[in-house]
């Protein structure tokens, strides 16, 4: 492969196939509750990420027995994730944070990590030990998933994310304490940016050492501003052919040790007015892995900015 493949790093990690298993909590986040924001991020719908959750009413336990069910027979899986995905997983007591963990870690005995995704402004140190002690009474190994979306932080300020770069670097920095795995999100065809903040956008979670990162495009979510501006025609969005060079831009600059969660997401028709170019998410990975071919391009072939990369002269062999 051109790239590290996530499930490729799974099977090696743990001897076989591991999925992931959503876990949808009844919460919400700080720039939608009104501690930042009531507005939320514009690209955000009513919903938050979770298209393919099962409904919060349900118990964690519930949720992961339903989705273990219909995974292990549908791809004879033996290891589980449970991801607590939606909204802002850190953005509750640490309480009420610590009871739905142990929820899932005691699930059942083939639970081998767990997964939480939440806001670079939504983690703080009682949190990250109250997940070191879930790690070690479990014998568990912790992710945690970071959205940033881009380095930028004019685009930031401008999509109303509600923190900037400095609260990311904070966030990353705080869990590089812990032995923890960081997975940070990003969207790499936002209005705002342009091919330099994708390739910085590299180079920023390289320096990081960022364990894996999930790559996204621009869903068009019905209610939300981005879905006012679309239809107002106030929205310049790239082509799926800009999103491919994009793509493997950000790919050629980023570290070889990072692990790629995904190239593309996907979002379902009922709740977008557009996503993915209105092009099934694989056909796009497909022509995503074409061009790396036709490029004789991979992850890593522009990794040389880092170490001190203008005095490398003085180190060359005569």
């Amino acid at each position: 492969m051109r790239y590290k493949v996530y499930s490729d790093y799974l099977k090696e990690k743990y001897g076989e196939k591991v999925y992931k298993l959503p876990i949808n909590l009844p919460l919400s986040c700080p720039n939608r509750d009104g501690e930042i924001s009531v507005d939320g991020c514009y690209f955000c719908g009513v919903k938050g990420a979770g298209y393919e959750s099962l409904s919060n009413k349900l118990s964690v336990k519930e949720q992961i027995q339903k989705n273990k069910d219909y995974i292990s027979s549908k791809y004879k899986a033996k290891k589980f994730i449970p991801y607590f995905q939606n909204f802002s997983n850190t953005y509750l007591s640490p309480e009420t944070l610590d009871k739905y963990l142990e929820e899932a870690a005691t699930a059942s005995d083939d639970i081998v990590g767990i997964s939480i995704a939440t806001r670079p402004d939504c983690i703080n140190d009682k949190y990250l030990v109250l997940l070191q002690n879930i790690k070690e009474k479990f014998c568990l190994d912790i992710t945690v998933e970071l959205g940033l979306q881009t380095v930028n932080y004019h685009t930031l300020k401008k999509i109303n994310r509600g923190h900037t770069l400095a609260e990311f670097l904070d966030a990353v920095l705080k869990i590089k304490k812990y032995d923890f795995e960081i997975c940070a999100h990003v969207i790499l065809d936002l209005p705002y940016d342009n091919l330099d903040d994708v390739i910085e956008t590299a180079k920023v979670l390289s320096s990081l050492e960022i364990d894996e990162v999930k790559i996204h495009s621009l869903y068009i979510v019905k209610d939300t501003k981005f879905a006012k501006l679309y239809e107002q025609g106030n929205l310049n969005l790239i082509s799926k052919e800009d999103y491919i060079n994009r793509v493997v831009t950000f790919l050629e600059y980023l570290s070889p040790d990072i692990v790629i969660g995904r190239l593309i997401g996907r979002a379902p028709e009922i709740d977008t007015l557009i996503a993915n170019w209105n092009t099934a998410w694989w056909k796009i990975k497909d022509e995503i892995d074409e061009k790396l071919n036709i490029l004789d391009t991979w992850q890593g072939k522009k990794f040389n900015y880092l170490n001190g990369a203008a005095v490398k002269k003085f180190f060359k062999k005569l």
